[in-house]
């Protein structure tokens, strides 16, 4: 991992384009209507497309589509097991903290259970299962301004719990933030 925007040897001659994005995840699921059920449901991305009982297309805002769901290899498997390589979560950037907090409250009305709730400096996160096992991060960023920095610059995000009360309650975190600087990096 590099620090700092140093560029690590790669072979490559130029950096990837800073406009460069993902643009979607596509999930293998076990169960299509669930996942809709889940994503659309209690997310509130929209269906864009669907392919029968084998696939949809979802989407934020209009966008074709930014995740992909299928049971082409996986109608009614399992979760791989725990000690696995594969996706770690996916994250679901909300453009504000006013949307998370909807996200959370949306997620309790439902009656899903979160993994974690953690300030990461740079952002606030959610975290959580899907139906599938499959880990979401739900997040909002701080302004690039607010970023937590070492003493020499480089960026120094941390993990800290997120009091859900607080974002729950429309708190503006960005003056408590500017107090609490740099902390230790807890994974």
């Amino acid at each position: 991992m590099s620090s700092g925007g140093d560029q690590e040897k790669s072979g490559l001659q130029r950096p990837i384009d800073a406009q460069t994005r993902i643009g979607h995840v596509h999930l293998k699921v076990a169960n299509l209507n669930r996942a809709i059920g889940f994503y659309c449901g209690i997310l509130g991305f929209d269906l864009m497309q669907r392919f029968g009982e084998s696939a949809a297309f979802l989407s934020a805002g209009g966008y074709h589509h930014h995740i992909a769901l299928n049971t082409w290899d996986s109608q009614g498997g399992r979760p791989p097991a725990h000690g696995t390589t594969g996706l770690y979560h996916l994250a679901v950037l909300y453009p504000s903290r006013a949307a998370l907090a909807d996200a959370l409250r949306s997620l309790i009305a439902a009656g899903i259970q979160l993994e974690g709730a953690s300030d990461h400096g740079v952002s606030e996160s959610l975290y959580l299962r899907d139906p599938d096992d499959n880990g979401v991060e739900l997040y909002c960023d701080r302004p690039k301004q607010m970023w937590p920095h070492d003493a020499d610059g480089r960026l120094a995000m941390y993990t800290r719990p997120l009091d859900l009360a607080r974002l729950l309650g429309g708190a503006d975190e960005t003056a408590q933030e500017s107090k609490l600087g740099p902390g230790p990096l807890d994974l």
